[in-house]
């Protein structure tokens, strides 16, 4: 078969006679790049930057403005005048914010009071931890008042035990003004308990100060509804997901036009991601995964005329652009990254199609680090078709020489693997500690179609497994790929995949590393929070003998059922807070692992949840990881 070899351009091959490479130390000392918008006038840009304290065991962060053109960026110690506050009524009287409010009774001691000392809760249904925390009784509310007399404020949400901003990421982003300031929209799952934990649908809500009335807009639709805007004249827009208890669906843009939901992305073969508004209204710029990468897309606006829907991709390239900062000036001001490059802030002219980096916070460090090359290659599957695999190289790589090699599996299980830049999964450190890293775009990631994506759902195990051979089956023909020294690493459902993986690999292996990973899902989908992912992705419950999905699911994919034939070391990863992939999953590896006297290691973070975030732990996990690799390839 033809090889296809596309190298990385421009920021990943611009350097090449640095001496030094990427250490787990250099990653923590890079800035975390952060925009918090375009400056008023339109002439500077605001953002954040984060440095890690190792002392301290945080994130330190200083706010700076800097020109749209690039420059010198100033340090500043208070932004709130520079940027336009949305959560301030267009008619300059009201602000909005949220609380957490106490609206149940769960814990033991608000139940008795002579129980004032106990650590005990009660419930009555599920929903009763979510992510890394337990329920206890708060729920998240929009309060709106007056500009002048924020202690004088309204619950827009009085009494109900629901939330917005969402648990447990949302943020201000969940509720936003009318072009009137007469009412608030706002984003919420008004379910409780068990149903709950069953379902994704969220509405946005219309709360009308006048009246203090709220109307669902969105009643109609049972899937996720999120991300309301309005458009410059005025029309509400947001994201929309169709199914119910499918948190992976197609992402669509829907524009409401004299009372008619258009759905502008219906006929395109994607999911959006961010989204902006052009200053005429005429057009939305979006962000989108495509063939490996995140890239920059337009719809246009048709409104009255009966000018066709057109979506058109903008950019391209070896990056990713992950997320839009504003559009000013026929310049879309955005962040990107790319395997050998932390978040920075870029302008792309929409007219010239030119790129400028605006922020440098981090080329000085980057000026002494050899980079790694990453080139894309599409193999044919097992069932034939064409799959991307992302190939990363260490530096100053030699083809003369053999190197071992990892297979990265992705987690999600429907995430995009692009060019990301992560403090902990980081291919450009794996890479300069002397790997090759093999990245497959296997069935189940966006960017190569609906269908691609959805393939995975109720089908862990079947092809998206094959795909995972197919891939480093072709690789490991390749002469400076060490055959006798591959390993497989991952976390979450890339963690369920090293544990599968395991079971059926055949000897390919001499090492597995599983983070988070799912290892029994019986076990599993007793104890996970959100059941409607189980119940969707691998079929439902185990104890429905009716359900050919969920008794496939148990019977052919679950890892436990090939433990017998496990007989190759593995690290074992997990967090105690976290509620997604509970604690046992890893306990329950680990410890058929060690009872089958398979060398095994289990690296226990008591205060982390699906991910590892403070500094010090970080340390921790990148040391285990390579020491790991350095004991067994």
């Amino acid at each position: 078969m033809k090889k296809l070899f596309l190298f990385t351009l421009g920021l990943a091959t611009s350097i090449t006679f640095a001496q030094d490479v990427m250490t787990k130390e250099l990653l923590w000392e890079l800035g975390r790049v952060s925009p918090i918008g375009i400056s008023k006038d339109g002439k500077n840009l605001i953002y954040r930057v984060g440095h890690a304290d190792m002392k301290s065991d945080k994130i330190n962060s200083k706010t700076y403005q800097i020109p749209l053109e690039g420059g010198t960026p100033k340090e500043i110690s208070d932004f709130k005048d520079l940027v336009t506050n949305k959560n301030i009524s267009p008619d300059g009287k009201n602000i909005l914010f949220d609380e957490a409010v106490k609206i149940n009774n769960q814990r033991g001691k608000d139940i008795y009071p002579v129980a004032s000392q106990s650590d005990s809760y009660v419930f009555n249904g599920l929903d009763y931890r979510h992510w890394d925390t337990w329920n206890d009784g708060t729920h998240n509310h929009v309060f709106v008042a007056p500009i002048t007399q924020k202690d004088s404020k309204t619950d827009i949400m009085v009494g109900e035990p629901y939330d917005s901003p969402q648990k447990p990421f949302g943020g201000d982003e969940d509720y936003i003004w009318t072009p009137d300031s007469k009412s608030v929209i706002y984003v919420s799952k008004k379910k409780v308990g068990t149903e709950y934990a069953l379902s994704t649908n969220t509405d946005l809500y219309q709360y009308d100060l006048d009246t203090k009335q709220t109307k669902n807009l969105t009643s109609n639709n049972p899937g996720y509804d999120t991300n309301p805007t309005f458009s410059p004249q005025g029309h509400l827009t947001w994201l929309q997901m169709k199914r119910d208890g499918y948190e992976a669906d197609k992402n669509d843009l829907i524009v409401r036009f004299n009372g008619v939901d258009m759905n502008l992305t219906a006929q395109w073969d994607g999911t959006v991601g961010d989204y902006k508004w052009s200053v005429d209204g005429k057009k939305i710029y979006f962000t989108a995964p495509v063939d490996g990468t995140i890239q920059l897309f337009e719809v246009n606006f048709p409104g009255k005329t009966r000018i066709a829907i057109q979506v058109r991709q903008i950019t391209d390239g070896n990056f990713d652009v992950t997320s839009i900062v504003g559009i000013k000036d026929n310049k879309a001001i955005v962040t990107r990254t790319d395997f050998n490059h932390a978040t920075e802030i870029f302008s792309y002219d929409l007219k010239k199609s030119n790129w400028n980096q605006i922020t440098k916070v981090n080329d000085a460090l980057y000026s002494k680090v050899s980079m790694s090359k990453s080139e894309k290659r599409y193999i044919t599957t097992e069932d034939g078709q064409k799959m991307l695999v992302w190939v990363v190289y260490p530096p100053n790589f030699d083809p003369n020489k053999k190197y071992p090699t990892l297979l990265y599996c992705q987690g999600g299980p429907q995430s995009a693997l692009t060019q990301f830049y992560s403090f902990r999964w980081n291919f450009q450190l794996m890479a300069a500690e002397g790997y090759i890293i093999v990245a497959p775009n296997r069935r189940g990631m966006p960017g190569h179609g609906v269908a691609w994506n959805e393939a995975i759902s109720k089908d862990w195990a079947g092809k998206p497994m094959q795909d995972y051979l197919n891939a480093i089956d072709e690789l490991a023909k390749e002469p400076f790929v060490d055959e006798d020294r591959l390993g497989a690493v991952g976390a979450s459902y890339g963690g369920y995949s090293v544990y599968y993986l395991a079971g059926i690999h055949e000897n390919r292996f001499k090492t597995f590393i599983s983070h988070c990973g799912v290892f029994n899902l019986e076990s599993m989908y007793g104890t996970t929070e959100e059941v409607f992912f189980p119940n969707w992705d691998t079929g439902g419950a185990y104890w429905d003998t009716n359900n050919a999905d969920a008794q496939k699911a148990m019977r052919e994919f679950n890892p436990i059922n090939n433990v017998a034939k496990w007989n190759t070391p593995i690290l074992v990863i997990h967090g105690g807070l976290d509620y997604r992939v509970p604690i046992g999953q890893g306990q329950e590896a680990f410890q058929a692992a060690q009872l089958l006297g398979i060398k095994s290691r289990f690296v226990y973070f008591p205060d982390e949840n699906h991910w590892v975030t403070k500094p010090q732990n970080a340390q921790v996990w990148q040391g285990e990881f390579f020491r790991w690799l350095k004991e067994t390839l």
